[in-house]
């Protein structure tokens, strides 16, 4: 199927230069759209995929998608183009991961007031969101959030919510994972037999109707509110926009010192003396160890031969190569859920002829420690970045880790005054950024001699702790398969007392015309 869709592509632009923009008199398309659909492969296999590899749909739906973007003006939209108060509200906003590590695309709708006056710019605001996404994390899934608590009528706007799945369907294809209703009121279920007309039947399934009870069968407690049963602190607030959790960067030198920072440092002191090395002062600590580049390969090599005793597996000896910095990992860092003190390092070469400024941020700053977190990286050197958890703390396949670097001027300074300063003044298009996702690994080992270790090593009180954590899981699920009976069977109770009225309506009815 992909290769057939490969051979497709370049037929896909042959004929639509062919058939569609000689048409184009009337310059309904975007220059920048055209262009980019001449290059970008990943833009016309996503409109193929919408369409199961037909020619003839795709460009229709490339055409009807083309006329949007250029009457929506999609490719200029920004905050300037809005009033304040639609950032203000929070009513739509990125924030947070699903499950399965999709962006989280949340609709406050309680906060929708419907108002034929600002319904066009209601509609223009979603496209910037969704174009903003899309630039950021080209062919990454969005998993939509209806937040449907303590809504009314007047919150609810059919012609919205159907713009909203015609993104999905036609202007931004093959982005949408799932869309997530959380407590939909019940007078709303004719509304909604009409949304699900709209998203066509093999989009139906996407559809994920839910409540307190069974939302965190799809989002984690962590991306949750707490009306929803979660436990996240975000409060939705403006300015900034708060569709980049990569947009708080952890302290280079962790948080305020204190027992879990004593105890850290006293970690670390006793590493370095059982390897023979000298412990180093909080100062000599906190720089940027430098390596040349042979000592670094040497260092990787080292590695591969010694992976016990590293942090971090060999495939997170693999290289993203960057025009500024090689980074490696090149995609995954690895963590042990199993060690509550695991550290992972994160390599960077710079590749310039000048320094590069960097900042490593992250989607959960009150997770983990990173040293350094905002530096700088001399030409043809390395550094070493430590992430490490803080005490407590569980790695999460949702938390990322973002690399944000840019070339600096030696007269520019490289003290944090200077590299602050620096960050506020440098162009965009002058900025290398790089992500990494979050492996977590639970010590994987042949299952015989995870036996072995559990029957000999560990004792039976691992066992039963165990067993007794999976009781408690099974417990939690009976509770909830309970609770769906006990509804099940109440509004079985209320349509049986409803059909009895009814009858009784009409047995006195009869009674009465006969009489």
């Amino acid at each position: 199927m992909a290769d057939d869709r490969g051979r497709l592509i370049p037929e896909t632009r042959k004929r639509f230069q062919e058939q569609y923009l000689p048409l184009d008199k009337a310059n309904k398309y975007d220059s920048r759209d055209v262009e980019r659909l001449c290059q970008d492969d990943t833009w016309v296999e996503s409109y193929l995929a919408w369409r199961h590899n037909v020619v003839d749909d795709t460009l229709k739906m490339i055409d009807e998608s083309f006329q949007w973007r250029k009457e929506f003006s999609v490719n200029d939209l920004n905050e300037t183009n809005f009033p304040k108060c639609f950032f203000e509200v929070g009513a739509v906003f990125l924030h947070g991961y699903d499950k399965e590590g999709n962006k989280l695309f949340w609709f406050k709708v309680k906060l929708h007031i419907k108002d034929s006056k600002t319904q066009l710019e209601k509609k223009k605001c979603t496209a910037f969101w969704l174009e903003r996404y899309a630039k950021r994390e080209p062919g990454k899934l969005l998993t939509v959030v209806f937040d449907m608590a303590e809504t009314g009528f007047s919150n609810i706007d059919m012609d919205f919510v159907r713009f909203v799945i015609n993104c999905f369907k036609v202007y931004y294809p093959k982005y949408l994972s799932k869309i997530v209703i959380f407590e939909m009121p019940w007078i709303m279920n004719a509304a909604f037999k009409i949304v699900k007309s709209w998203l066509g039947p093999e989009a139906v399934n996407m559809l994920k109707f839910t409540n307190r009870n069974d939302v965190q069968d799809y989002i984690s407690a962590e991306y949750l509110p707490t009306h929803m049963g979660g436990s996240d602190p975000f409060k939705y607030s403006y300015p900034p926009l708060p569709d980049d959790d990569f947009q708080t960067p952890i302290c280079e030198s962790g948080p305020i010192a204190g027992d879990d920072e004593a105890e850290s440092k006293e970690e670390i002191e006793s590493e370095n003396r059982d390897r023979g090395e000298p412990v180093h002062s909080d100062d000599q600590m906190h720089k940027p160890k430098k390596l040349n580049y042979l000592e670094e390969v040497s260092k990787t090599e080292e590695c591969d031969r010694m992976d016990s005793k590293m942090k971090y597996s060999k495939k997170a000896l693999s290289v993203f190569r960057g025009p500024l910095l090689h980074i490696s990992p090149a995609e995954d860092y690895i963590l042990d859920l199993k060690k509550a003190r695991e550290k992972c390092l994160i390599i960077l070469t710079n590749v310039t002829k000048n320094a590069v400024a960097f900042k490593v941020k992250t989607t959960a700053p009150e997770k983990y420690r990173v040293k350094p977190s905002n530096s700088s990286c001399e030409p043809g050197s390395s550094l070493e970045i430590t992430v490490s958890l803080h005490g407590g703390c569980t790695a999460s396949l949702q938390d990322r880790f973002l690399v944000v670097a840019a070339e600096i001027d030696q007269a520019s300074g490289f003290g944090a005054s200077d590299l602050a300063l620096f960050w506020k003044e440098v162009q965009r298009n002058k900025v290398m950024e790089h992500r990494l996702r979050c492996h977590v690994t639970e010590n994987i080992k042949p299952t015989t001699l995870l036996i072995k270790e559990h029957s000999f090593d560990n004792g039976p009180a691992e066992a039963n702790e165990n067993m007794h954590l999976k009781l408690l899981r099974l417990l939690e699920v009976n509770k909830r398969l309970q609770e769906q009976i006990d509804r099940c069977v109440w509004f079985q109770q209320v349509l049986l007392a409803l059909v009895s009225l009814q009858i009784a309506f009409y047995v006195y009815i009869l009674n009465s015309q006969k009489s």
